[in-house]
């Protein structure tokens, strides 16, 4: 059984749109602290199925975190709209520890434009061409 369980039945119950709680609100439903991490990292909130099996916590119950607040300590519990699931497989953690998408190209397709506009590169600029004029140092 996972520690973090008594948080997915807690959500589910819930069965609400979004719900708004305090990381103080989650250790007394889970009836221990949060890891240190939980308090400086975003990515501890990371809605990715692969990045930790708490994570499946809020999955499972239907949930992808938004608005997290580290400062604040806050965030929202939030339901996606109907036609996006939250996980290919059923909602349920993979034995074998892989992706969760049914495909290759399924997970390409999922995280297609997610890095859109985070880079530019100016006119001009041949991103192929070596930087200092050779490829390699070595003769």
């Amino acid at each position: 059984m996972s520690k973090y369980e008594t948080l997915t039945a807690y959500l589910s119950k819930r069965g609400q749109k979004s719900i708004r709680m305090t990381f103080e609100e989650i250790e007394r439903i889970l009836g221990t602290k949060l890891p240190p991490s939980a308090f400086k990292h975003l990515t501890w909130w990371s809605n990715n199925p692969t990045n930790n099996p708490r994570t499946y916590a809020w999955l499972n119950a239907g949930y992808k975190t938004a608005n997290v607040d580290i400062e604040g300590q806050k965030l929202v519990f939030r339901k996606p709209a109907p036609n996006k699931p939250l996980l290919e497989s059923g909602g349920k953690q993979p034995a074998h520890g892989k992706p969760c998408y049914k495909t290759e190209s399924s997970f390409f397709l999922h995280v297609s434009g997610s890095l859109k506009g985070t880079v530019t590169v100016s006119p001009g600029v041949d991103l192929t061409a070596p930087i200092s004029g050779q490829w390699s140092n070595a003769e």
